[in-house]
């Protein structure tokens, strides 16, 4: 049963330098990305104890990782990416993932953006 309780991390800004085109992995750009973790937070509530729940900083340091590691073509791998390791190396019922290019080259358009967003249980 998916746990209803959440860690939420949001508006985490990374540069990166994913993308197709070639000015974005030469120059990079920023990404912005919002991460909800699904787990049961009771444990943790009761002890009031950081090895009941799932570290914030932890999340974080990951993400950072995928963010700022090796460039990928598309939105789409780098959020996977991010899930899939969430999913490997924290005991957690699922994971939603948003990650946004706020500088998405895309010619003659006016945007805020585009991003993608992904949502992944344990199977």
């Amino acid at each position: 049963m998916l746990a209803q309780d959440r860690i939420q991390l949001e508006g985490m800004v990374f540069h990166g330098f994913h993308g197709v085109n070639p000015a974005e992995r030469e120059t990079g750009q920023p990404f912005v990305v919002d991460l909800d973790v699904h787990t049961d937070l009771r444990p943790a509530g009761l002890s009031d104890d950081l090895q009941d729940t799932v570290s914030y900083s932890a999340l974080y340091s990951l993400v950072k990782q995928v963010l700022e590691g090796p460039p990928r073509d598309l939105l789409e791998s780098v959020a996977e990416n991010i899930a899939r390791r969430v999913l490997d190396e924290y005991d957690v019922d699922a994971v939603r993932v948003r990650v946004k290019k706020p500088e998405a080259p895309i010619k003659g358009a006016i945007l805020a953006g585009a991003a993608v967003e992904i949502f992944r249980e344990r199977v």
